[in-house]
């Protein structure tokens, strides 16, 4: 979660930001629409995966995004 946490403090301009698994766009004022697609692709980079579409749209929280990378990169 290290890692996946210095990508939300970059996209997110907040260098104290600490993750959870129940964080979502609603709990950071600076996590828009196109923070959220700037999210995905840094994710998408860092870890070298791809994500559907419908992958995405199902996301809720930080926790639903850990989950779908563990899937990925296993």
């Amino acid at each position: 979660m290290v890692e996946l946490q210095d990508i939300f403090r970059d996209v997110l301009e907040n260098k104290e930001l600490v993750l959870t698994n129940e964080m979502s766009a609603k709990d950071h004022n600076k996590w828009d629409s196109l923070a959220h697609i700037k999210l995905i692709l840094e994710v998408e980079n860092h870890f070298k995966i791809r994500f559907r579409n419908a992958q995405i749209a199902s996301l809720n929280n930080v926790g639903d995004l850990v989950n779908l990378i563990e899937k990925k990169v296993a």
